[in-house]
């Protein structure tokens, strides 16, 4: 198995299907998912190549970008047995596609280091700056409004509920964004974790004092 053949080979087709995607479900954030989850499993010694496999195609199998998580999980299945990826590292990379997503939280935890590094590192890039930027590009592509002061944060969600876009993108900050610091699995995770978080307080602070016509200046 030519390792560095199949991760650019992967590069290639997931750059083909997200070519087109301006929901903040793109390329460049495979990219940055990617790197950071090899730069933490080298630091808690996992398999890199499962990790930044995983991280590669895990976006293809979601039902945002695919038409159903299934016809997503097929499709990698079939790639992968393309390029001759082992049958047991192709199941623990699909196990891991398949069970990383927030969905609501309503979700078990991930069975191995690699699947909980692949998910750290999807969730680092939905907060912070990066990730402030991604909420206001997934909600305007949904037409969805930035802000209702009407309109409730939801407490508990289904999966249905969680994916029915009766939301805000500062609502998601609540719903979500800022649920993330507490579930990071690593070390280095939960370091980024917290910088990002304090990042998407300040954000908030002062998006508030502007929507009142007030300075943020404190």
């Amino acid at each position: 198995m030519d390792k560095d053949h199949i991760l650019t080979e992967a590069e290639n087709f997931v750059k083909d299907i997200l070519k087109n995607d301006s929901s903040g479900h793109d390329w460049w954030h495979i990219y940055r998912v990617s790197r950071t989850a090899k730069t933490i499993a080298a630091m808690e010694q996992a398999d890199s190549f499962v990790c930044e496999l995983a991280a590669l195609l895990h976006d293809v199998a979601d039902e945002k970008i695919s038409q159903s998580e299934e016809i997503g999980l097929a499709l990698v299945k079939s790639w992968l047995a393309d390029q001759q990826v082992p049958p047991e590292t192709a199941a623990h990379i699909v196990e891991i596609i398949s069970t990383m997503s927030f969905k609501g939280g309503n979700r078990p935890s991930m069975r191995t280091l690699e699947g909980k590094i692949v998910q750290d590192a999807d969730r680092l890039d939905a907060i912070g700056a990066i990730g402030i930027a991604r909420v206001f590009a997934y909600s305007g592509a949904k037409g969805r409004a930035m802000h209702d002061p009407a309109l409730p944060v939801r407490e508990q969600m289904t999966q249905e509920e969680y994916r029915s876009g009766n939301d805000t993108a500062i609502n998601h900050f609540y719903e979500k964004l800022l649920k993330l610091k507490d579930l990071m699995n690593t070390d280095y995770g939960k370091q980024l974790a917290w910088e990002r978080h304090a990042f998407m307080l300040a954000y908030l602070d002062h998006f508030y004092a502007e929507w009142e016509g007030e300075s943020s200046i404190r």
